[in-house]
Parts: C-alpha cells; sequence; structure tokens
C-alpha cells in the first residue's frame, strides 16, 4: 500500500455564508504528482491553503503526515505553497527571495536553484515588485522545486510563461522528481500539456470532489458522442451523461463509461470519440448547457 501524504476528512471553509469548500475527504499519495483540477473557483486554492495552514477549516479535519499541521511547525516547515499571486517583500531581489528561502526551507539545494535561474534567464537587478507575470511565475517554480520540500504545491504555476519556459518547468519538474521522489500536489488548467507528469488527479467541482482516481484509470473512462440531437437523445437513454450541449438541431454529450464495440455497434450515424482528460475535466463542470459559436461549428462538422 502507498502511504498516505494528506488525508481531509468532510474538510468544509465557509466564508460569509458562502460555501468555498464542502464536505471533501480525499487522500493524496505520498510520493505521487497529483493535479488538482477544476474550473475557477472551484475550490483548488481552498483546499491547498486548509492543508499547508494558511486557514483553518470551518469543519472537518486535514492530516499532514498523520498530524494536524495547524500550529505545528515541524509538519509545515516540510510543505511548499506557491501561490500564483504570491507576495514579496517592496525591497526583495532575486538574492533576497532565495536567500529567504534558504533559512526556510531545510531540504533547499541552491544548484537547483541556480540551475533553473539560468534556464528562465530570471533578472538578478530589479525588485521583484517590477518583475513580469511570467518572471513572477519562473521565481515561484524556483522555489517550488529548489526547495525540495517533502510535500510541495503549486497554484497554477505557468501564468504568464511562454510554451518554452512552460517545458522547461515540467522537464525539470520530472527530472528532479525523479531524482528526488516527493508528493507534488499541481493546480493547472492546462491539463493537455500536463498530462504526463500526472499520476493522480482530483477534480473538484463547486467545493465538492466529483472524481480520485488515477490518471491510467481515467483514460479511457469515458467517451463522446455528437451528432442529430434527437438521435443522441436516444443514444443516451439509460447511459450516465457528464454533460450535454444543444445547439439548434445538433447535440453533443460526454458519457460517463468506456466506449465499447457494442455501443460503437448501436450508435448508427452518430460520432462517437475518446475523450481527453481535459475534456473529461471539463466535462465535469460543464452539465447540461448552450454551445458557444465554436462548439456549434464543432456540432455541423461532426454531424455532416
Amino acid at each position: 500500500m502507498t502511504p498516505i501524504a494528506i488525508e481531509t476528512r468532510g474538510l468544509t471553509r465557509r466564508y460569509r455564508g458562502a460555501t468555498a469548500l464542502d464536505d471533501v475527504s480525499v487522500q493524496v499519495h505520498a510520493n505521487t504528482i497529483t493535479g488538482l483540477l477544476g474550473r475557477n473557483g472551484a475550490g483548488k486554492t481552498t483546499f491547498m491553503s486548509l492543508v499547508t495552514a494558511q486557514d483553518r477549516p470551518s469543519s472537518g479535519a486535514v492530516a499532514v503526515d498523520g498530524h494536524d499541521p495547524f500550529e505545528r511547525a515541524e509538519t509545515i516547515e516540510q510543505m511548499c505553497f506557491v501561490r500564483d499571486n504570491q507576495r514579496y517583500p517592496d525591497d526583495y531581489t532575486l538574492k533576497l527571495a532565495t536567500r529567504a528561502a534558504r533559512f526556510s526551507f531545510p531540504h533547499w539545494n541552491q544548484e537547483v536553484a541556480d540551475r533553473l535561474i539560468d534556464a528562465f534567464r530570471i533578472p538578478s537587478k530589479p525588485i521583484v515588485k517590477k518583475f513580469s507575470r511570467g518572471q513572477l511565475s519562473a521565481l515561484g517554480i524556483v522555489l517550488g522545486l529548489a526547495s525540495r520540500s517533502p510535500i510541495t504545491f503549486f497554484d497554477e504555476p505557468y501564468l504568464g510563461l511562454d510554451a518554452t519556459s512552460r517545458a522547461i518547468f515540467y522537464d525539470e519538474l520530472l527530472r528532479d522528481y525523479a531524482e528526488h521522489p516527493r508528493t507534488i500536489v499541481l493546480s493547472t488548467h492546462l491539463i493537455d500539456e500536463m498530462d504526463r507528469l500526472l499520476e493522480r488527479v482530483i477534480v473538484i467541482d463547486q467545493g465538492r470532489v466529483v472524481r480520485h482516481d488515477d490518471v491510467d484509470a481515467m483514460r479511457g473512462s469515458a467517451f463522446q458522442v455528437a451528432g442529430k440531437a434527437a438521435e443522441v437523445d436516444d443514444f443516451l437513454t439509460g447511459l450516465p451523461v457528464l454533460s450535454r450541449r444543444r445547439i439548434g438541431g445538433l447535440a453533443t454529450a460526454v458519457v460517463d463509461t468506456p466506449l465499447t464495440a457494442e455501443r460503437r455497434a448501436a450508435a448508427g450515424g452518430l460520432e462517437l470519440a475518446p475523450v481527453s482528460l481535459q475534456d473529461l475535466v471539463a466535462a465535469y463542470g460543464l452539465g447540461d448547457t448552450a454551445a458557444d459559436d465554436d462548439a456549434a461549428s464543432q456540432l455541423e462538422r461532426s454531424a455532416a
């Protein structure tokens, strides 16, 4: 059995009557890369804030390596949380930021930091406050990877990074993770790009966990059907539908069951296709919704 690094039981956080996280009970396996996925406002950042003891739950419990992390320094120092809006003191330069990290993280590796700073071409002279969005993200990645913390959280770490810099991040993360396995949790919307990194996935929608599984188990667990709306509706009878879109006389749906030869044979003139991990995650947050112009064009091509 894989050890459990993080466990939550009934974890709930309410803000002024609104529920940001609702009765979340999950286990994050140690020494795995887990994707924390869902729409904006789904509760991903709230989850990470509670686990890292930067906020307290309204109800429920968090255990990190078997301990409640709140006000437990020996547990907190084993975690690194890189926020998408990470703040730094007004006078901080790159040198001061890495020096502070060296004192904050017991497993800090300066060699990794120096290599990443060169790879991302992070400037050393300007104060961090004047960094671009991409430079701030690159600095966060440097701190997160060089910390070598046993548990590391990245909240949308790629914001503002170009394709080359994102590729550097993915390669360096895999390289360092292979040499020094640890528990990494990534919140991301670029699921197709990060697909190869992820071993497990937690999907959150409207504060609740709607899927928690191995990535390999999720691949091939659903399929998409597209065609004339009446025919799609007939085909979907009795099937578990994750999302459905309709425009005019056309419809498309994501079905939460594997695509089998029998279902292909029963499809008639409908188009059936596997669903990518990104499309599957999106389906959990869609439900029945009106299609936009791009989706309408896709439907028209599918039914042609």
